[in-house]
């Protein structure tokens, strides 16, 4: 604004007009100089960040690739509904050995993870880090273990059920550390296994 007003004035009343020093210090003072290069390191960051989410993105998008059609098109969907029920959950992506994992977590630790969807060859599963102690009238869940409990998913409607909306509920409540009330989460790639077990069924 201040470039135009020096412009619109030097073509009125030329360059003595008295105005002209004002404007032309609003223009090129070392506090202006120091706003755009703020301006600058802001827009680049953002472009940065931008970025780093495609790639993320991309590499997650390969992951679930490697799924046949009918589970990649389940975590997908899962993955959609989880993300709208958890806004403000970073996601944390495990490629690992025997699963993919993406776990929804309060912060960017793994001990922080409220529940996960675990993806293998026989299947999608919904496992709840904290699962041992939830409350579960219904006996959904499933496993045996002294933290961790499951249950197979078969379509990204299950988690709309009101007794999986209820265990939900309860995992999220029960957390040591609270989810956000604001914002979005992040999708962070934690690790990935050179060595990976077959993402689909071996036929035969």
């Amino acid at each position: 604004m201040a470039f135009l007003a020096f412009n619109r004035l030097r073509t009125r009343a030329g360059d003595q007009h008295p105005e002209l020093k004002h404007l032309w210090k609003a223009l090129y003072s070392p506090l202006n100089s120091a706003q755009k290069a703020d301006a600058l390191s802001m827009r680049t960051s953002k472009r940065t960040a931008s970025r780093a989410d495609a790639t993320d993105e991309q590499q997650l998008a390969g992951f679930i690739k490697k799924f046949d059609s009918k589970s990649a098109a389940l975590i997908r969907s899962v993955r959609k509904v989880s993300r709208k029920r958890l806004p403000t959950a970073n996601e944390l992506v495990y490629d690992n050995y025997n699963f993919f994992v993406i776990g929804y977590c309060s912060t960017e630790r793994p001990s922080d993870c409220i529940l996960s969807i675990a993806a293998g060859a026989n299947g999608v599963g919904l496992s709840f880090y904290h699962g041992a102690t939830l409350p579960d009238p219904h006996k959904l869940l499933l496993g045996s273990g002294t933290q961790n409990r499951f249950i197979r998913i078969e379509s990204a409607a299950m988690l709309m059920r009101p007794e999986v909306e209820e265990l939900i509920a309860a995992a999220i409540g029960q957390a040591e550390g609270p989810l956000p009330e604001s914002g979005r989460g992040k999708l962070v790639i934690r690790s990935i296994s050179k060595k990976q077990r077959p993402r689909r069924k071996v036929m035969g």
